[in-house]
């Protein structure tokens, strides 16, 4: 009702129960009720739409709404942002021109929804934006640079295998004179690896990075090589373990399948998802060692763990897993240290998970 009062709380969950049951008229609804109430466009982004949009990706790992609702629900919210940023002509013309930035995700990246949420806040300040979406190859995002000469480029990640290449998108715009702010899961929640990678400035969230730009960031003037950031690089390791990718996984379930006698039952099906699941698991290993940090690494290893206890998955077989690739990475020390380091967290784990009293 126009004139009532809405707590976030109260938009969040009209909203979720709309977005889940496929509602797009409810959903419009939703956000239009808080327009009426007095909430501004960005404040429904960012405190609304935005926590629904992470409560169906939480609602999703622990097997609770399926992949069809959660493909569903996002592409509603999609449209909302639509409705909700472009339900009117804006009146600029009194209105210092801030600026021009990109925002755009990592190559690879598919999770657009951040960076859509970033561009349409940044909009709403006054900026001009070019938005260029999932998954733009360094190469585009280069050349959009040389064409429009950005006052920043802002780079999404939700995924930390796409770091590498976040890195080489990060020093080639910076290369040609363009400054980067980093944002995203991917960065880690302190911004950890956008510090590690070389970034201008790392945000947590869109209005983060409207006060990174707000701030001021200075233009690069040196370009520098992957190794100037992460000298370990020069041991090879990342680059020969990633070539080595197709025949780790071939040997891995070989080995699984003569020590997990389940596995010989399976279907096609699930011999196609284990393989998918051991690709995922030496990408994320093959980060950590890009980046030479274990918690990459171990925070998969954590959140396939709930994914797989969710769906009534066993758990042993990704530490066995584990264990088989361990023993195929005994030449390459770094990485053999990450696998160790992996299993014992998932270890740590199951145990406290065993033990009866320890949940906080």
């Amino acid at each position: 009702m126009s004139g009532t009062r809405w707590s976030a709380q109260e938009l969040r969950e009209r909203l979720w129960h709309a977005v889940i049951e496929g509602g797009e008229y409810e959903a419009v609804d939703a956000v239009q009720a808080g327009l009426d109430a007095g909430w501004n466009e960005e404040s429904l982004l960012l405190d609304v739409v935005a926590a629904v949009q992470e409560k169906i990706g939480v609602e999703w790992a622990a097997d609770r709404i399926t992949v069809a609702q959660e493909h569903a629900a996002t592409a509603i919210n999609e449209r909302v942002i639509a409705v909700l940023v472009h339900r009117r002509p804006v009146d600029r013309s009194g209105a210092p021109y801030r600026g021009r930035v990109t925002v755009s995700c990592v190559d690879g990246e598919w999770h657009a929804f951040p960076a859509r949420l970033v561009a349409e806040v940044l909009r709403l300040r006054g900026w001009q934006v070019d938005y260029l979406g999932a998954q733009t190859p360094t190469p585009h995002l280069v050349a959009h640079q040389h064409r429009t000469n950005s006052d920043a480029v802002l780079l999404s990640g939700s995924i930390s295998t796409h770091l590498p290449a976040a890195h080489a998108a990060i020093t080639a715009c910076q290369a040609v004179g363009v400054p980067v702010v980093a944002g995203g899961r991917a960065f880690g929640a302190d911004g950890r690896y956008a510090r590690a990678l070389g970034a201008d400035a790392w945000a947590p969230d869109a209005r983060g990075a409207a006060a990174a730009l707000e701030a001021g960031l200075s233009r690069p003037m040196a370009f520098r090589d992957a190794v100037d950031d992460l000298p370990h690089l020069a041991d090879q390791e990342y680059t020969m373990v990633v070539r080595s990718r197709s025949r780790l996984v071939k040997q891995v379930l070989v080995d699984l399948e003569s020590r997990f006698p389940a596995m010989r039952g399976y279907s096609d099906a699930q011999r196609e998802r284990t393989a998918e699941d051991l690709v995922h698991i030496i990408d994320f290993l093959t980060t950590a060692l890009y980046l030479d940090d274990a918690e990459v690494f171990t925070a998969f290893l954590r959140w396939t763990s709930e994914v797989l206890t969710a769906r009534g998955v066993p758990v042993h077989s990704l530490a066995m897993g584990l264990d088989i690739l361990g023993e195929r990475l005994h030449d390459f020390p770094r990485a053999l240290r990450l696998v160790r380091e992996g299993a014992a967290a998932l270890k740590d784990g199951a145990d406290a998970v065993a033990v009866p009293g320890t949940a906080v």
